[in-house]
């Protein structure tokens, strides 16, 4: 299974939060599946960083490249597809950064791994 992380859950992934529910850390964790971060979310996390609403214990130029590569997380860009159904899908969630990994995982048929309840009223596969 192709595994599309959600920001907030790459961040506990990082900090080895115990908000990950015990389905999250095994999908992780399987040797049976993909899991990806989409550029998106490194850019959110730049963004909140350098706007000094998000405290990271390194700079996230270091920190994520180091944290994908120790779990074998694959970096997933922005594509011209995932970029136009992103502008096209209803409005249950007014979060950009959250819009296009909704439209990233429709197009890769991924499965978002993510708490957010708002993204579960999209047709998208969600694992929390």
């Amino acid at each position: 299974m192709k595994l599309l992380l959600d920001t907030c859950t790459f961040l506990w992934l990082a900090a080895d939060h115990c908000r990950l529910s015990e389905a999250v850390s095994a999908a992780v964790t399987s040797h049976e599946n993909q899991t990806f971060l989409s550029t998106a979310s490194a850019w959110e996390i730049s963004i909140k960083y350098a706007s000094g609403k998000l405290n990271l214990r390194q700079h996230p130029d270091r920190l994520i490249p180091k944290l994908r590569e120790a779990s074998n997380i694959y970096s997933l860009a922005i594509d011209e597809e995932s970029a136009l159904l992103a502008g096209r899908l209803a409005q249950f969630h007014s979060d950009p950064f959250d819009r296009v990994l909704v439209a990233q995982a429709v197009v890769h048929g991924m499965t978002i791994l993510t708490p957010d309840r708002n993204i579960e009223q999209y047709a998208v596969r969600v694992l929390w």
